[in-house]
Order: structure tokens, then C-alpha cells, then sequence
């Protein structure tokens, strides 16, 4: 075991941390013997405790994992990647703790107010940046529906590496796109320029009416209900690289 992972922690602070409430709210519940630890009902809140092995249980429920956590989110259209938007965010669409995690949760790329589908959202910044880095293989796959029927020649313009969007100075990376129809198909980016796939189609002339994310490396969103989540394990994670 690492010398990270050998670290205790007061019990208290640690539910604090993962966002259950404050420090002394959480120390009324454990006073409260609403708290136990590897099947023992614990009464002081300065309890030691290793985040890492011990099985935490709050009202006999097991908490949440400690960081590093990352989540896969179904994202339905209409609900904003941000903490401080009005309206609609997709933090609303998790426990209401979430919000009070330390670290805070980000997301990993984000999909506009009317995109919808794959979104992972994490507190580890060494994986955030290894997933956005232009050197990572996370490719991120997206079906397409288009107002207009396609040219025939959108594969080979957007994968030239000479494309250039409007109001950009710098070419994209080659992209992959896969027609399925007349006015639909696949979208395989290795890069994630704001509003990308959007302004790459207006650049042509025509207009994406529908964007979803459903694959990010070699990991699917699968049949994640929407509006629902789910944390990812390491074999998930790994998953996001190939």
C-alpha cells in the first residue's frame, strides 16, 4: 500500500468532503449513530478512518467514492455543462451532494445546451487533461442530422487537414465522417474547437439539427437511460483510450 493510500482521515471531515453536509452536521450524525465503519456503529466524529479500505456506511447506505471519481452522464438536450448558469444544468441531474465535493467535479469536453448523449464529468485534473490533450487517442464519436442533404464530398474536406472554419486561422485535425443518409451521419473528432461539428457544417452551408455524443474512445454510452449516470471503474476508464 502507498503512502497515499496509508492516510487516515477524521470521519466526519471525510463526509464532508463528499458533499453529505458540514463538518459539524456531519458530526451530529455520527454522534447520532447514523455512521458506521466495517459494520461498527461509530460515535466520534474524530474518528480515523482510511478512505481507502474502510466500508463507510451513512444511514446504512455505502458512500460515495472518494477522489478520483469520474461519471458517465446521459446529457438530454436543454441542460447546460456549468456551474453557474441559470436554468437547467447538468449538475441537476445528479445528487444534490455532488455539488459539494471536494474536489469539484468538471466536465471532460463539453456538449452545448442542445447536444445531448455521452458526457463524463470528474474531480481528477490528471485525467481531464490526459482525456482533452491533443495528443490523446479519446476520439469522440457523434451522430449527425443535417437541415440539408449532404454534397457527397464531406469526407474528404473535413479529413484533408487543410479545413478551415469560419473566423479560424488554424486548420482542423483530419476528422472522420461516415454518411449514413442523405442528411445524417457519423462524426469522429480527435480535437474539441467550440461548437466544432456545428461550425464545421455552417462553414459549408448547412446546419446541424441534431448533435449526440454516443462514444468517447472505445467507451459507449450503451443503453444509460437519459438524464441517468453512472461512475466508471479503472476497466471503464482504460476503456476511454482506445
Amino acid at each position: 500500500m502507498g503512502k497515499e493510500k496509508a492516510k487516515t482521515i477524521r470521519l466526519e471531515r471525510l463526509l464532508s468532503n463528499l458533499g453529505y453536509g458540514g463538518r459539524k452536521e456531519m458530526a451530529m450524525a455520527i454522534k447520532n449513530e447514523w455512521v458506521s465503519v466495517d459494520g461498527s456503529i461509530i460515535k466520534n466524529p474524530s474518528f480515523q478512518v482510511n478512505p481507502y479500505t474502510a466500508q463507510v456506511k451513512l444511514d446504512g447506505e455505502n458512500i460515495d467514492p472518494i477522489s478520483p471519481m469520474t461519471i458517465m452522464l446521459n446529457k438530454p438536450e436543454g441542460y447546460t455543462c456549468s456551474h453557474k448558469d441559470t436554468g437547467d444544468l447538468v449538475y441537476d441531474l445528479m445528487p444534490e451532494r455532488f455539488k459539494s465535493r471536494k474536489p469539484a467535479f468538471s466536465s471532460i469536453g463539453r456538449l452545448d445546451k442542445y447536444s445531448t448523449g455521452q458526457l463524463l464529468l470528474t474531480d481528477d485534473g490528471d485525467l481531464l487533461h490526459r482525456v482533452i490533450s491533443p495528443k490523446s487517442n479519446a476520439k469522440k464519436h457523434y451522430h449527425v442530422t443535417l437541415r440539408d442533404d449532404l454534397n457527397g464530398n464531406e469526407a474528404e474536406l473535413f479529413n484533408t487537414g487543410e479545413f478551415y472554419m469560419d473566423k479560424d486561422d488554424k486548420p482542423l485535425k483530419p476528422a472522420i465522417w461516415i454518411a449514413e443518409n442523405k442528411c445524417s451521419g457519423i462524426m469522429i473528432l480527435s480535437e474539441g474547437r467550440f461548437h466544432q461539428i456545428r461550425r464545421m457544417f455552417e462553414t459549408i452551408g448547412n446546419e446541424v439539427i441534431t448533435l449526440h455524443r454516443f462514444q468517447t474512445g472505445g467507451l459507449s454510452l450503451n443503453d444509460l437511460p437519459k438524464g441517468e449516470w453512472r461512475i466508471l471503474n479503472d476497466d471503464d476508464l482504460k476503456q476511454v483510450f482506445l
